[in-house]
C-alpha cells in the first residue's frame, strides 16, 4: 500500500483560484427567532449576533445555554406570545416545530413581517459561501463538528452551524473568512431541502422522523432529493454497502465517493486497533493510505463518522499532515457519551441517542471504554409517536445494558392522539419481553433516589434521550 504524498489531485485543490466569499453582515438588523431553544436555533442565534444582527427570541420553557446565550446578547422570552416582537423586527424565523397556531407567528404575518424557517436561514447563508451540508438519520452532529473542527484546524477558517454545543469549538457556531459554510443538515419536515450545498456527506439513511414521513421509502426519496441539491461540480460522500443509502445518490449529478470498512469503498479504515473503547485506524483513499488515524472520541460507529469529515475536509484542501494532527485532538460534542462525573465509584455518562440504533451504539461503546461492572441505562423516549412506531426496534436495543429504567415520555410535537396510544409502561413491557430487566420509573427524581439506593463502585450509568433527562445525569452526580 502507497503512501499519498503529492497526488495530482491535491496539487489541483490546492493550486485552485479560490474565490473571495461574500460578507456575512446583519449589521443591526432585528431579527426575532421563534422557538429559539433549539440546538441549531440557538446555534444559528450566535452566528447573527457575530454578524451584527439584534436578535431576541422565544421558547415554550428554559433550556439547556439559556444563560450564556443571553450573556452574549440574545433577549429570550421564557413564553410566548404577540407582544414578544420587537416593533422594528425585520425577520422572523421559525423552527420546523413551530405550528402555523403560535400567537407570535400569526402576529408576525399580520405585521407583514418576512417570516422563513431556520432551513431557509441556512440556505440563504450557504448562498455568500460555498456549502458544506452533513445529512443522515445518525451522526450529523459530531460529523459537523469534526468536519468544521478538522477545517479550522488546516487553516480554511470555516463558518459553520451545529444542532449541539461544542465546548471545543466555543459552542455551535461561527462566521469565519474562509469559503465554506458548514451545516448539520436535518431531514425532519424535508429541511435540508433548502440547501445547495457544494459538499455534503450522507452518512446513513434509516426510519425516523415517521411523524412527518409514511415510511422508509418515503425517507429515502427526501435524501434523493437532497443528493440532486448538490452541484453537479461537487461531492458527495456517501456510506458505502447501504442500498438505502445507493439509493439515494443513484440519480445525483455530483461525484460520488463512498466511505466504510469494507474493501470496495472510495475511503477506507483499515488496520484498525482499539484502546479502552478509542480506535486507532489507518485511512486510505482509493486503496491508498492517506493518514494514521487515532481518535480522541470513543466507539466503532465514531470511525465511520470520522471518515466521512476527514474526506470532506481533504477534497476541501486539508493538508494530509493537518488532518492527523486535527482527528487526534478532537474531544467531541456535547451529550454524545460526555462524562459528567466519577463519584463513589460509579461513572455517570449523558447521551442523546433517541433512535433505537443509537442506543445499540452507544452501549456497545461506553462497554468498550469504560469496562464497567454493571451498565445502568435511563431511557427517556423522545416522542409518544416515535416510541409507537419504532417499538419493536426500542425493544430489541438494550441488549448491551444490565439494568434499564424508563421514565415518562419526553412530548414533543405530539398530538393528544399520539399521547393516548402509547407510554413508557408499553415500552418497558416490551424491553422485558425481550429478556431485560428494566423498571418502568415515570418521576426522575425517583430515578434519581433508586439509583442512589442500588448502584455500587463499578457501575456506570447513562442516561439517554433528546429530552431533558440530562438534568437527571448532573443531579445524580450531586447525590453520589
Amino acid at each position: 500500500m502507497q503512501t499519498i504524498q503529492s497526488t495530482q489531485k491535491i496539487q489541483a485543490i490546492h493550486r485552485r483560484r479560490r474565490p473571495k466569499p461574500k460578507e456575512m453582515t446583519f449589521d443591526n438588523a432585528s431579527i426575532h427567532m421563534i422557538g429559539i431553544g433549539g440546538c441549531g436555533m440557538r446555534a444559528a442565534a450566535r452566528l447573527l449576533m457575530r454578524c451584527g444582527a439584534r436578535v431576541c427570541g422565544s421558547d415554550r420553557a428554559a433550556f439547556e445555554d439559556y444563560g450564556s446565550l443571553t450573556e452574549y446578547g440574545a433577549k429570550v422570552y421564557l413564553e410566548q406570545r404577540a407582544s414578544n416582537l420587537p416593533d422594528d423586527v425585520g425577520l422572523v424565523v421559525t423552527s420546523a416545530a413551530v405550528p402555523e397556531s403560535n400567537e407570535e407567528l400569526i402576529a408576525a404575518r399580520a405585521k407583514g413581517c418576512r417570516v422563513i424557517k431556520y432551513a431557509e436561514l441556512l440556505g440563504e447563508l450557504m448562498e455568500l459561501r460555498t456549502g458544506v451540508a452533513v445529512a443522515g438519520t445518525h451522526g450529523k452532529s459530531t460529523t459537523t463538528a469534526l468536519a468544521a473542527y478538522l477545517f479550522r484546524q488546516a487553516g480554511l477558517d470555516p463558518s459553520y452551524v451545529i444542532g449541539a454545543n461544542v465546548p471545543q469549538l466555543g459552542g455551535g457556531s461561527a462566521a469565519g473568512m474562509g469559503e465554506h459554510f458548514i451545516v448539520e443538515a436535518c431531514e425532519f419536515d424535508r429541511s435540508f431541502l433548502h440547501l445547495r450545498p457544494k459538499q455534503a456527506a450522507i452518512l446513513n439513511i434509516e426510519a425516523d422522523h415517521l411523524d412527518c414521513y409514511k415510511d422508509l421509502p418515503e425517507i429515502i426519496e427526501a435524501f434523493a432529493d437532497f443528493a440532486k441539491n448538490v452541484s453537479p461540480e461537487g461531492l458527495i460522500v456517501a456510506e458505502h454497502g447501504s442500498r438505502s443509502v445507493a439509493q439515494a445518490v443513484g440519480a445525483a449529478a455530483a461525484r460520488v465517493e463512498t466511505f466504510g470498512f469494507a474493501a470496495g469503498a472510495t475511503w477506507r479504515a483499515v488496520n484498525p486497533e482499539l484502546d479502552h473503547g478509542r480506535y486507532t485506524f489507518d485511512v486510505t483513499f482509493e486503496d491508498q493510505k492517506l493518514i494514521r488515524a487515532a481518535l480522541a472520541i470513543a466507539g466503532k460507529h465514531n470511525v465511520m463518522n470520522a471518515l466521512a469529515a476527514i474526506a470532506l475536509a481533504w477534497n476541501a484542501g486539508a493538508t494530509c499532515d493537518a488532518l492527523a494532527d486535527a482527528v487526534q485532538t478532537f474531544e467531541g460534542v456535547d451529550r454524545r457519551m460526555s462524562l459528567r462525573g466519577v463519584r463513589g465509584g460509579v461513572t455517570v455518562v449523558d447521551d442523546y441517542a433517541h433512535h433505537p440504533t443509537e442506543v445499540r451504539v452507544t452501549l456497545e461503546a461506553v462497554r468498550e471504554r469504560y469496562a464497567p461492572q454493571r451498565v445502568w441505562v435511563v431511557f427517556q423516549p423522545h416522542q409518544h409517536s416515535r416510541t409507537r412506531l419504532l417499538m419493536e426496534d426500542f425493544a430489541s436495543s438494550f441488549a448491551g445494558a444490565d439494568e434499564i429504567i424508563v421514565p415518562d415520555i419526553y412530548r414533543s410535537r405530539d398530538s393528544a392522539t399520539d399521547i393516548q396510544r402509547t407510554g413508557s409502561a408499553e415500552l418497558a413491557e416490551r424491553i422485558e419481553a425481550n429478556g431485560a430487566s428494566v423498571r418502568y420509573i415515570p418521576d426522575m427524581d425517583e430515578v434519581a433516589a433508586c439509583l442512589k439506593r442500588e448502584v455500587v463502585a463499578g457501575d456506570l450509568v447513562v442516561t439517554m434521550g433528546a429530552g431533558d433527562v440530562w438534568k437527571l445525569a448532573n443531579e445524580l452526580v450531586e447525590r453520589l
